[in-house]
């Protein structure tokens, strides 16, 4: 087939049934089943020189004679669980890294921490020709893999502090593999953030345990990646001459503006975040509570949309006339909502880092109102963000926009070109080029 100049596929979800034997018996030395000595010999014959260039001796090199691997690198990702893309911006992150990972030509191996096969994550993965390690082998087994396939491996791409130190010590120990390690946010410093705002004693444990697993991930990886500047600038106070940088947090390549978007058919408020993110929650509680009721005094009849993965009951106990709690809703579901809202809120009041909701809002083309925490380490936006933090003036701006179509459209425009500046493939591509190359 490579011959007359097809390419040859593997699907993953494809099954071989063979029963040895069952049409001609095993005994090679006679009969029909004979001929499978003499065909082996005729095919050797006719594809001696394929064989020899293109693969190995029988049994040898399997991890790369499996997959026709030989001339790529191997880079191997680690997370918590097969990425959820619909449901949290880390684990979108995670899909556009893998993915970006496959179109720079990697062979892309990929480990989710509990070994389950989350559908229909995993076969999406799969199908864009990423192995996928899970079931109970791998589980208990993991580190014999690694024993056995260390020569193969030239990058280990570790995510989220409490996955990642549970791997890199054995990781450095049995390969020779570069290790990347990308924290998603500074886990230690939102939660100062976060004790800063509610006092609550039992966060300063907790903030010394994530610094002293974030610290020791930092000196032992030999690349650290962040989303923001802010959060490379914190860990150069502890050390200076780490090789760390921030890398574009969110991968669109599909950016288009919409110039007939017409702000007059939109109407109400939008608020999208997975509530398993703590900061979400706070945010949700303190808008509803202190800046809505304010809106609905100049705006009756204002709704306030709350979309995202798993809202604990005291989210879910806020739906009224005015407040509409979803839930998860799937990607075809929150375009809709992107396209119908008018203004998207992001009040978060602690955090670290660039936030995906915010990224996402600008990329769907809807005008944002947020926090200084939530405009964090965006540069350049003063003009596309609304940024206010007092709740008094969250809602008199928000008030003001609502009715301003002309400038909800320009925030809208710049909204996309800011996008398609700073979170394409290509910008992606140059930032790690140094770091990971072919």
């Amino acid at each position: 087939m490579r011959k007359h100049g097809y390419k040859v596929v593997y699907q993953p979800k494809s099954v071989v049934v063979h029963f040895e034997g069952i049409s001609h018996g095993t005994d090679v030395n006679s009969g029909v089943k004979s001929y499978q000595v003499k065909n082996r010999e005729k095919f050797i014959e006719k594809w001696k020189d394929v064989l020899e260039k293109e693969h190995f001796k029988n049994a040898q090199h399997v991890f790369w004679a499996r997959d026709k691997s030989r001339y790529k690198k191997t880079i191997v990702v680690i997370d918590h669980y097969v990425p959820h893309y619909d449901k949290d911006a880390g684990s979108r992150t995670t899909y556009q890294y893998l993915m970006l990972f496959v179109r720079m030509g990697f062979n892309v191996k990929f480990i989710g921490d509990n070994f389950y096969k989350h559908e229909p994550y995993t076969t999406r993965l799969e199908q864009a020709g990423i192995e996928v390690l899970y079931g109970n082998w791998y589980a208990k087994h993991i580190e014999d893999w690694f024993k056995q396939n260390s020569a193969y491996i030239d990058y280990v791409y570790l995510n989220r502090p409490h996955i990642s130190i549970k791997y890199i010590d054995m990781i450095k120990k049995l390969t020779q593999a570069k290790v990347i390690y990308y924290g998603h946010d500074l886990h230690y410093l939102r939660e100062m953030r976060e004790y800063e705002l509610t006092k609550q004693p039992e966060l300063l444990k907790s903030i010394d345990r994530w610094k002293e697993i974030e610290h020791a991930l930092i000196s032992k990886s030999d690349v650290i990646y962040y989303p923001s500047q802010i959060e490379i600038e914190e860990i150069k106070k502890v050390n200076a001459q780490v090789n760390a940088k921030a890398i574009p947090a969110y991968i669109f390549d599909d950016v288009h503006f919409n110039s007939s978007s017409d702000f007059n058919s939109r109407k109400d408020l939008l608020f999208v975040g997975g509530f398993g993110h703590k900061p979400n929650i706070d945010a949700v509680l303190w808008f509803t509570q202190e800046i809505f009721p304010l809106i609905l005094e100049k705006v009756p009849g204002i709704k306030f949309y709350i979309v995202g993965s798993n809202p604990p009951n005291e989210v879910q106990s806020l739906r009224s006339e005015n407040i509409v709690v979803t839930g998860f809703v799937t990607d075809e579901q929150l375009k809709k909502y992107y396209s119908d809202c008018r203004i998207v809120v992001v009040p978060l009041r602690y955090g670290a880092g660039i936030k995906g909701k915010v990224v996402e809002a600008m990329y769907h083309g809807v005008p944002v109102i947020t926090t200084s925490v939530g405009a964090e380490g965006l540069g350049g936006v003063e003009e596309i963000l609304t940024v206010v933090d007092e709740p008094l003036a969250f809602a008199q701006k928000i008030v003001e926009l609502y009715s301003d179509t002309a400038k909800l459209e320009d925030k809208a425009k710049h909204s996309y070109l800011y996008v398609k500046n700073h979170f394409s493939s290509e910008n992606a591509k140059q930032t790690i080029q140094d770091d990971i190359k072919l």
